[in-house]
């Protein structure tokens, strides 16, 4: 049975890190719902609007294998604030055969759900977001993360759109799908061999 996953979306999100990550979970053969959090029609950061497949009132976790929360303001503060989006995360985190994804700035709502303590996580820079993780094991230098994904059991965690290709090849992976075929199949693999040999 195929694997299947809610990218939450909020008025706001970033484009890269929503579409991109619907768009190679997709390709790798995965069920992947667009999940408007505040309605149908969802406006992104940069003024794209976006058709949701589905209204978070209208799917249950029990349903997905994992939820995927975009960054982009004010996006991911509205996740943060939405408790139906909290309570999806809490039963993610805590559940041993799912997973919880968040990149950029949506890392903060894994934070005021309590999930990232003692985790290795990663989010955006700067000091704001640093702060919310006092109690988890933050990752600021790209030097100790693969590609800027961190992961730590069920949870990955990523920087910010420059870094939604290899996140969403990470979910791929995690998720038992064909993330190295895909990674070479998008000139990924070529686009970093090129800057290795610069």
């Amino acid at each position: 049975m195929s694997k299947k996953i809610a990218v939450l979306l909020a008025n706001g999100f970033e484009e890269v890190e929503g579409l991109a990550v619907i768009d190679v979970l997709r390709r790798a053969g995965f069920v992947c719902d667009a999940v408007g959090v505040e309605g149908a029609t969802v406006l992104g950061s940069h003024g794209i609007r976006v058709l949701a497949d589905k209204l978070l009132t209208e799917v249950v976790p029990e349903e997905y294998d994992m939820v995927v929360l975009p960054g982009g303001l004010p996006g991911a503060d509205t996740l943060r604030d939405t408790e139906a989006v909290i309570a999806w995360v809490q039963k993610f985190a805590g559940a041993a055969d799912k997973f919880v994804a968040a990149i950029c700035a949506a890392p903060q709502v894994l934070a005021k759900a309590g999930v990232a303590i003692g985790k290795r996580v990663t989010s955006y820079p700067g000091a704001n977001f640093q702060a919310m993780f006092a109690d988890a094991e933050y990752v600021d230098d790209n030097t100790q993360l693969e590609d800027g994904v961190a992961v730590c059991g069920n949870m990955i965690t990523s920087r910010g759109p420059g870094t939604t290709l290899p996140f969403a090849y990470k979910l791929v992976e995690m998720l038992g799908g064909p993330a190295d075929t895909l990674r070479e199949a998008m000139q990924y693999n070529a686009l970093k061999a090129s800057v290795k040999a610069q």
